[in-house]
């Protein structure tokens, strides 16, 4: 593994994202430890369900799975879709939109990338299956998770989709635009 070199837009925006969140929230959230689920991101060590404050942390290393993704789906990645993924650990990032609430969906650990591959390869499955074009999600709805916004893969635009269902609207030109365009919320600690 290598040092990881990022220059996306995306990047920055999340970046912006995050330090937003941190002003808003100086405070770090709780979660309990779990030495089967460790993550950097937690900022000390104990026993398995003490609780630990976390933040999220700036991936270090690149990995390999967006390019066995691409292997699997027999196309690239959009770039928006890998920085997005590949820039920090984290757990979900709440936040609200002019659509309403949102979590920005996030990886907590090698293992939750893998966990993501699988998932995202599975939706592709669905898509092609529904003759619909590629798309990548990338957060929820919230409070009720029937709704997620991804990334065309086609052209990097935003939509809004529901599971099964052609793409319902375009929401922004870029991820980038959407993340910057986003009011972070407060992180709930986790029990």
């Amino acid at each position: 593994m290598t040092e990881a070199v990022h220059t996306h837009p995306v990047d920055q925006a999340l970046d912006q994202f995050i330090q937003r969140q941190q002003q808003l929230q100086p405070e770090s959230p709780q979660v309990p430890l779990d030495s089967q689920w460790p993550s950097p991101c937690c900022l000390v060590e104990g026993a398995d369900g003490e609780l630990s404050p976390w933040r999220p942390v700036r991936q270090q290393q690149t990995c390999d799975m967006f390019a066995r993704l691409s292997e699997a789906l027999e196309e690239p990645v959009h770039p928006s879709v890998i920085s997005f993924y590949s820039r920090y650990w984290s757990d979900p990032l709440p936040a609200r939109s002019e659509e309403g609430q949102l979590s920005l969906l996030q990886v907590w650990n090698s293992d939750d990338m893998e966990r993501l591959r699988g998932n995202l390869i599975g939706h592709a499955l669905a898509k092609r299956k529904q003759r619909q074009p590629l798309s990548l999600f990338f957060a929820t709805t919230e409070p009720d998770g029937n709704y997620f916004l991804s990334v065309m893969n086609s052209d990097g635009t935003i939509w809004l989709e529901q599971p099964g269902k052609k793409p319902i609207r375009q929401l922004a030109d870029s991820l980038a635009e959407f993340i910057n365009r986003l009011e972070p919320e407060r992180i709930q600690d986790m029990e």
